[in-house]
């Protein structure tokens, strides 16, 4: 069950309004969600969302703090959508890059969420505004362990490198490296715009889930089945000792 938030301009066209309403009641649809009503409110700048409802079985829920060590981390979703959508509102971005990174954005995260409930997962999150290393950090914490990432095996999209050359990031990626920084070890050979590229805000990413080793050759081809892409992207290590202020590795 779900309730619709709108914040609309006055001077938004009508049939724009309509097609953010409509946009997501096929998403809703999707997702299996029936949209019960919703609020609108008039603001400068349009803005839509959802106040999701639901139930959870106890025994199937997944959580930050579910990892365990000895666990295969893997991803859902390139990265990269901060870097392309802030090149997008500077008017530097390429339509190629863009169609791919709205394509991303507007796959769901129900496939691969249903993918983990029937493997038995009981760790992982979304990625989305803290970046990958801040949803990392987070659920290293949460559990006590540390994540070791090998850069090499990260999906980017297409542009996300070139535009993270050029310092284009959105200004949440400076907030996320200032405040999660401290807590990562970086390959000496990443530069900076590889390094940030790992800070930067995802809207709509994908999953950050970790795979028992035993359960991981279901998981794999119950994904290739669903046409789920999944990408091996390290794997979770016991705590760095008494250096508790380190709780990720990153690796070339």
């Amino acid at each position: 069950l779900a309730l619709n938030i709108a914040a609309l301009p006055d001077q938004l066209p009508l049939e724009i309004s309509s097609e953010i309403l409509r946009g997501g009641a096929e998403k809703a649809r999707e997702a299996g969600v029936v949209i019960a009503g919703g609020h609108t409110v008039k603001d400068k700048e349009p803005k839509f969302g959802l106040v999701a409802i639901g139930f959870v079985h106890p025994q199937k829920m997944i959580t930050k703090g579910g990892l365990e060590v000895g666990d295969i981390l893997v991803l859902t979703k390139p990265l990269g959508g901060g870097v392309t959508t802030t090149a997008l509102k500077q008017e530097k971005a390429e339509q190629a890059h863009i169609d791919e990174a709205i394509e991303w954005m507007s796959r769901l995260n129900r496939t691969a969420s249903e993918l983990a409930v029937e493997c038995g997962l009981r760790g992982g999150t979304d990625i989305t505004g803290f970046g990958l290393l801040g949803h990392g950090m987070e659920m290293a914490e949460a559990c006590g362990v540390s994540l070791h990432i090998e850069y090499s095996k990260l999906p980017f999209l297409s542009g996300a490198r070139g535009y993270a050359e050029k310092g284009i990031f959105p200004g949440g990626a400076f907030d996320n490296q200032q405040y999660y920084g401290r807590s990562v070890q970086f390959d000496k050979n990443l530069d900076e715009p590889a390094q940030m590229l790992l800070f930067d805000p995802q809207t709509s990413g994908g999953l950050l889930l970790g795979v028992p080793p035993e359960k991981f050759d279901l998981f794999e081809k119950r994904a290739k089945e669903l046409r789920q892409p999944v990408w091996i992207i390290g794997e979770v290590r016991a705590p760095y000792g008494d250096d508790t202020s380190r709780s990720i590795e990153v690796e070339a």
